[in-house]
């Protein structure tokens, strides 16, 4: 594919950070304004650079260590609605045409939100960042519990109170060492009780046993990265693999990995583009989608992504095709919402790059 066309092609991200994909220029002007002086420099080039370079560490706990900038400058409403609205913006201008974008309410209340005006002004932000691209993107929320924290069943809660106005369902992040999502087990039970979708970040610093966790305790409709799945499948010399219980029950029952592999790689989860693990999943029947995680952070986007896979696996637009229609039917929408975004914008928008 040329660069034009992965530019044009329709796209979904169910697995991108609201706090880490901010625009360093507006990183540098929040500081200001929250006077906030921890930033390691204020020119927006240099400050992109050392969010990728303290990122490409191989550790998850490291990689997280970069969000403690980004969240010091989301403490009011209106920094809140403004990287919403920017989100929106550089989703929309990257070709997504619809993306499930999460954050942790509990990381914005130190200038005295509370979790409700958190979501209202996150959910703001984003209702005006479609209005300013005209319609070309949806944009619903993820309410991100944080795995080191015992606040998860609040944040369940708040995810049921505001899943008619914008909120899609609820995930749970952090560093998983030491951090098992069953700790949060009455969160997705409430979530389950009122019939709210949730995914679970597993299977990327822990192996296998995480994801089995993550599945058949806490139920997960889908897993965070989930590229450890791996561990639980036998490749032969020629090829050839078979699958254990937990990887077949993953792939069988549709359970979506939300698979990103720049990220992947800076965390230690994969070793290189070319041997990341999605190609091996894709062929053996896994429902994967590909996300950017943090956009700022793995100085990454959607159509990089694209770049990475292309050149790693000769992927054309019948591949990006597959992953794009998996993540629609992924997607935490109604069922004809999903059917709508599949027969109407992304099919069309693929047959026009084939065309």
């Amino acid at each position: 594919m040329h660069l034009s066309d992965i530019l044009r092609a329709p796209k979904v991200v169910l697995h991108d950070h609201l706090d880490g994909g901010l625009r360093p220029a507006t990183i540098i002007e929040l500081a200001r304004s929250h006077g906030y002086e921890g930033l390691p420099t204020e020119d927006p080039e240099a400050l992109a650079v050392w969010f990728r370079d303290a990122a490409d560490s191989g550790s998850l706990e490291r990689y997280l260590e970069t969000f403690a900038h980004t969240c010091a400058v989301m403490q009011t409403r209106e920094a809140l609605e403004r990287v919403a609205a920017e989100c929106a913006e550089d989703l929309a201008a990257d070709g997504v045409v619809y993306a499930e974008v999460r954050y942790a309410p509990e990381q914005h209340q130190e200038r005295g939100l509370t979790l409700d005006e958190v979501v209202d002004a996150v959910n703001a932000g984003l209702r005006e960042g479609e209005r300013r691209t005209d319609g070309r993107i949806t944009v619903r929320a993820l309410l991100t519990g944080m795995r080191h924290t015992d606040r998860s069943l609040e944040i369940a809660e708040l995810t049921v109170a505001h899943r008619e106005r914008g909120v899609a369902g609820f995930d749970i992040a952090g560093g998983e060492i030491g951090n098992p999502p069953a700790r949060h087990l009455p969160a997705f039970q409430h979530l389950r009780r009122n019939n709210c979708h949730f995914t679970i970040h597993a299977g990327e610093a822990v192996g296998a046993a995480s994801i089995h966790e993550a599945v058949q305790v806490c139920g997960a409709e889908r897993i965070g990265h989930g590229v450890r799945i791996t561990d639980d499948i036998t490749v032969r010399d020629d090829g050839t693999a078979t699958l254990g219980h937990l990887a077949s029950y993953v792939r069988d029952n549709r359970i979506a990995l939300e698979v990103c592999p720049t990220s992947n790689l800076q965390t230690g989860a994969a070793k290189s583009y070319d041997t990341h693990p999605i190609d091996l999943l894709r062929r053996l029947g896994f429902r994967v989608t590909l996300n950017t995680d943090n956009r700022l952070v793995s100085g990454t986007d959607m159509s990089l992504e694209f770049v990475h896979m292309a050149e790693a696996f000769g992927y054309g637009p019948e591949v990006f095709e597959e992953f794009t229609v998996a993540a629609a039917e992924a997607a935490f929408l109604p069922l004809p919402e999903r059917q709508r975004l599949i027969d109407e914008v992304i099919r069309p928008g693929y047959a026009a790059l084939s065309a």
